[in-house]
């Protein structure tokens, strides 16, 4: 019996983890990361061949350390908008937080979305762990793991039941009845929770396929337990084949100690192939995107973007790693590391 396999294409524009040098080759436009004909291009292609999704990541929080492609990028949302008027069939997957989000909005964003595409819509669901995120927000500090974990899964128990306002046939517009809508088929939510107070109804209805995709990219503990509760699709972090086997295994385990069917979650596990008409041409290409990459100062500011915006340049190098740097990006930064002994390498 043959094996469907599942893709998702997740452009960056001009560079991504691995490869965040490469907006200095000269193939790639300087502009991607801004420019909507990039996107539209890149979902058509992914759509030609069969791929399921396009999956846009986010985030709201930058300093002059980042990645090129952190610094100057659109909206998820208004963008895959715009995708959705240029495709037809791949699913259109926005990352969107659920700790600097108001349910109502973002459940009436995605769900417009849903509309616009005709069904096509996902929410890969974050918490956010820059911890300078909190300051754009008006916030003194971060969230702790608990609330805003917490907070996620009542956040999307409550855009759930705001995507429930309407039932399917709400909307009858029988002029000889002058009936618009069936006020029967229309559901206040009246939530009262620990986070959060939504009266509703949603002002949008339901799309052709009901409510938008749930998605997660967890790597915690306690973000794998979200997603086997809420989660339909699963970005997941790569590394070596036998993390990536271990992450599979737990996320089905947790899924079925949560009662759900383990089969209707599908994982997509992260990799980024380089592609040549040769095996040697590919490892060339390899090395050239390796050599773009390796500027120290500006990994090394990355690297302190996994433990709250940590400078970790304030530390000698050479010695001991320090002992608790604040707000780690849980198992983000194990999930990547490959051991290694003595001094820091800087060529």
């Amino acid at each position: 019996m043959s094996r469907r396999i599942h893709l998702a294409l997740h452009p960056y524009g001009v560079g991504g983890p691995g490869q965040h040098g490469l907006w200095k080759d000269p193939s790639v436009a300087k502009n991607a990361s801004i420019d909507i004909n990039y996107y539209i291009q890149q979902a058509q292609a992914a759509e030609h061949a069969l791929f399921d999704a396009l999956f846009v990541v986010d985030s709201q929080f930058i300093n002059s350390t980042y990645p090129a492609h952190y610094l100057n990028r659109l909206e998820p949302l208004t963008l895959l908008s715009a995708v959705a008027t240029h495709t037809r069939h791949i699913g259109l997957v926005a990352t969107a937080s659920s700790t600097y989000n108001s349910p109502f909005n973002l459940a009436r964003r995605f769900a417009s979305l849903d509309l616009i595409s005709g069904g096509r819509a996902g929410w890969n669901v974050v918490t956010s762990f820059d911890t300078g995120t909190s300051k754009n927000f008006g916030l003194d500090e971060h969230l702790d793991y608990a609330t805003r974990y917490g907070r996620a899964l009542e956040f999307v128990q409550v855009a759930r039941g705001l995507w429930d306002s309407y039932e399917d046939d709400a909307f009858p517009a029988d002029v000889e009845r002058n009936l618009f809508l069936d006020p029967e088929r229309l559901h206040a939510l009246d939530h009262q929770g620990e986070h959060f107070k939504v009266a509703g109804p949603l002002n949008v209805s339901r799309s052709p396929q009901g409510q938008p995709v749930i998605f997660q990219a967890g790597v915690s503990a306690e973000g794998r337990d979200l997603a086997a509760r809420v989660a339909e699709g699963i970005y997941a972090p790569g590394g070596t084949l036998e993390q990536a086997q271990e992450y599979y295994a737990d996320i089905k385990k947790r899924t079925a100690a949560h009662g759900r069917d383990p089969d209707h979650i599908k994982v997509f596990i992260h990799g980024g192939p380089v592609v040549g008409s040769t095996d040697e041409e590919a490892r060339r290409r390899e090395r050239e995107i390796f050599e773009e990459d390796n500027d120290f100062e500006r990994n090394l500011a990355l690297l302190g973007r996994s433990f709250g915006a940590y400078d970790f340049s304030v530390h000698d190098l050479d010695a001991p790693s320090p002992t608790s740097p604040t707000s780690p990006r849980r198992a983000a930064v194990p999930a990547r590391r490959r051991s290694s002994s003595g001094p820091a390498n800087r060529s």
